[in-house]
């Protein structure tokens, strides 16, 4: 009797138990008819598919594509971001960026080379000159340049590249008493605000417009126009700047209450670096929010890890040649973040990826920096349960979800996977949950 029940257990588990269930459940899906799906189900450790739908098929991974960019940072990267490389010539101090984004970002860790500027006696120069890339990605939407989710691409960025945009009660207070009966005329227009931006530089760049809707910046300056509201109670708008090698000086000048200059030339010699901030903090805030800026930056830093220009087309062909040409498919690999249309890649490709950053990352740190099922990061209202068992990075933009990561099953076994779904025109909540309705159904059955 043990030996039937230990038989029908095996059986259970079995490649083709997964499979049946994974390709009864689309067929019967009443969602994901229309659509172009592929999915992939590895045992973790083995390179053999349980289960496989179109996992062979290219499609667009939105922001899995990150999951790649994350591999390329633990191939290059040690613990710590290299922050800032400098010469020192006499009595002054030469400087270039590695592509670090963490230089006064509002939302990582303070970085070590604010310190290391400020405490400097010589006079500054910044330089440029090894930064190859255009401000925006191969296949992005240029229309967007107002969108959070795209600040450009710098070789040192500053404040996230960002202007913050909060409400300030404050000035609130003041705008409702401007508005009445005594209010004095021809009173400063910044006390109509009811917001306030950080850095505190862009006040002056700032122009109230009634035919705007909250912030909005001209497309090709750093003009921010705003309504009378601005931004409601309890809500923040980070608004990209239009960067420039003259802004980025302008605003590290602002902030350190000295003057840094630009000169553009080669440094083509050995430089001294400062790290900035652990690694980990990176790509846990890249994973968990999939932060777009932060990984089109990680793959700058992946090429001045590699002494290569600050090119993203270069530190993808290096990555791929030198860290990635054993995956099952070819990559067409744009940029870092997933914020191209023209990225495809295979289920199965991902599922294999994902098999080589478990073997670079102890398995509790991973699932700490992946965001999990009804905890955290995108995945937070999702996969609720007693405990996580969904681990694992999304990825949409319109009529394209993705999900790929680890799932562990009521039984305690560990599964790689990689859900690709493209072309749908039903609302992405429903994808969404007919999606975790089936991945669910996995960790309960196998």
């Amino acid at each position: 009797m043990r030996t039937l029940i230990f038989f029908v257990s095996v059986l259970m588990l079995s490649g083709c138990s997964v499979s049946h269930y994974l390709k009864r459940e689309l067929k019967n899906s009443p969602v994901l008819g229309q659509q172009h799906t592929g999915v992939s189900i590895q045992k973790l450790g083995e390179k053999k598919e349980l289960a496989a739908y179109q996992s062979n098929k290219y499609y667009n991974p939105a922001s899995n594509t990150k999951l790649f960019s994350y591999y390329a940072g633990l191939c290059a990267l040690g613990d710590s971001i290299p922050g800032l490389e400098y010469l020192e010539w006499g009595e002054l101090l030469l400087i270039r960026g590695t592509g670090d984004p963490s230089l006064l970002h509002p939302d990582l860790p303070k970085s070590k080379v604010f310190e290391f500027l400020k405490n400097r006696k010589e006079a500054i120069f910044f330089t440029p000159y090894n930064f190859e890339n255009k401000r925006y990605g191969s296949g992005w939407a240029w229309s967007d340049y107002n969108d959070y989710y795209q600040p450009e691409i710098s070789p040192l960025p500053v404040y996230g590249n960002i202007a913050r945009f909060s409400a300030n009660m404050a000035a609130s207070n003041a705008a409702k008493e401007d508005e009445s009966d005594d209010a004095v005329p021809g009173a400063p227009e910044k006390a109509s605000r009811s917001f306030r931006v950080s850095p505190a530089f862009w006040d002056k760049a700032m122009v109230l417009d009634t035919a705007a809707s909250g912030i909005e910046r001209d497309e090709m300056q750093n003009l921010f126009r705003h309504s009378k509201l601005g931004v409601p109670q309890g809500l923040i708008q980070d608004v990209p700047v239009r960067m420039t090698d003259a802004i980025t000086v302008q605003l590290l000048s602002d902030t350190l209450k000295k003057e840094i200059k630009l000169i553009n030339i080669p440094l083509e010699i050995e430089l001294q670096k400062v790290n900035s901030i652990p690694s980990d903090s990176l790509y846990k805030r890249m994973m968990q929010v999939s932060d777009n800026m932060l990984a089109e930056q990680l793959m700058l830093l992946y090429a001045s890890a590699n002494r290569l220009p600050l090119n993203t087309e270069k530190a993808i062909a290096h990555a791929i040649e030198h860290h990635m040409s054993d995956l099952p498919d070819k990559l067409v690999w744009k940029d870092g973040s997933g914020l191209s249309r023209y990225n495809l890649f295979t289920p199965r490709t991902i599922s294999a990826l994902l098999q080589k950053i478990h073997q670079k990352v102890p398995q509790e740190k991973l699932f700490q920096i992946l965001p999990s099922g009804g905890r955290s990061g995108t995945l937070s209202n999702q996969f609720k349960g007693e405990k996580p068992f969904v681990f694992a990075k999304t990825g949409s933009f319109s009529n394209n979800y993705n999900i790929s990561g680890y799932l562990i099953t009521k039984k305690g076994k560990t599964l790689v996977f990689s859900f690709m779904n493209n072309n749908f025109t039903r609302s992405g909540s429903e994808v969404r949950k007919e999606v975790e309705r089936i991945l669910t159904g996995l960790y309960e059955k196998f």
